[in-house]
């Protein structure tokens, strides 16, 4: 098992319907690799400042999560702040401190440079090259994207989406990439773009995962209270694809069920503020909503 996560580790100012909660642990790489530690000993690839908690460190070494790609640096670790409407669907960003994440050129260590697979995660595409010459052959390479890259760096996003296995994107994201309004066709000419998955998230309503000669489609856990959807997508990441990386081969039926593993670690990490659920999750949770997945979606 090698799967090695390319990310942000970094703290969040959360603002929800339900509360507010400042400079809490956040970033994609932290919620992405807690959910793949549930399948695999993922390692992580990041930058912190020293005022990064210890004692969260101390939970990521705790869940299995390899920190020997994790440097701290003198400097403050990135910080975002988002506020949340109503509709949780709908944020507004109020602030972002890049800090030691400004001139964050990512070094793999040796160690991990046969990695089976690698996810790079919401991270500048121009930067991609640098990070995948430091690999030795993957079996797969996985991406995500935000909006800030494809308004900006459209010309480098569409030539990596040529490079890469697996393609995460939220309905938004798919939309503005495609120019297609119907999420069918999106994901369809994603394919066409180069992926062999698709992978389009669509929060409270599940995800839909686009393959060559296959779609499945998987319901999101029913909550009716959401207390912070910042992370969900990726710990759907962080699921999937530690998952993947448990099992020897990609099958269809396999990725069905690592597209539902990510849908359970994203119902988790909803219930809380941050990183918070991810404290006193367990595996026998993890399974337990699983099968409550198989009863709801079977008929």
């Amino acid at each position: 098992m090698s799967l090695v996560i390319v990310g942000s580790v970094a703290f969040d100012t959360i603002e929800t319907p339900l509360g507010r909660r400042e400079r809490i642990v956040g970033g994609s790489g932290t919620y992405c690799s807690l959910a793949a530690s549930f399948f695999t000993r993922p390692r992580i690839v990041a930058v912190v400042g020293r005022d990064f908690p210890r004692k969260t460190l101390a939970f990521l070494r705790s869940r299995r999560v390899d920190l020997g790609g994790l440097k701290v640096k003198a400097g403050k670790t990135f910080h975002w702040e988002g506020r949340y409407e109503s509709d949780l669907n709908r944020r507004t960003t109020v602030r972002t401190e890049l800090n030691v994440f400004a001139d964050f050129r990512p070094e793999v260590p040796a160690a991990y440079s046969r990695a089976r697979i690698v996810y790079l995660a919401n991270l500048n595409p121009e930067h991609h090259d640098l990070i995948l010459r430091q690999f030795r052959r993957p079996d797969l390479v996985a991406m995500d994207t935000i909006r800030l890259w494809i308004d900006t760096k459209r010309e480098d996003l569409l030539r990596e989406l040529g490079r890469v296995d697996i393609f995460f994107a939220n309905d938004e994201e798919a939309r503005l990439i495609t120019g297609e309004a119907n999420l069918v066709a999106a994901g369809r000419a994603l394919l066409r773009m180069g992926p062999s998955l698709a992978v389009v998230k669509k929060g409270e309503h599940g995800a839909l995962v686009f393959g060559p000669n296959d779609t499945f489609g998987v319901l999101a856990h029913p909550c009716e209270r959401v207390v912070d959807p910042t992370g969900a997508g990726d710990s759907f990441a962080g699921g999937f694809l530690g998952y993947l990386d448990r099992v020897p081969r990609r099958t269809p039926k396999e990725v069905h069920r690592a597209a539902v593993y990510g849908t359970v670690l994203a119902s988790f990490t909803i219930e809380d503020f941050g990183i918070a659920r991810f404290l006193t999750l367990d595996s026998g949770q993890v399974e337990g909503r699983y099968r409550q997945f198989r009863k709801l979606s079977s008929f």
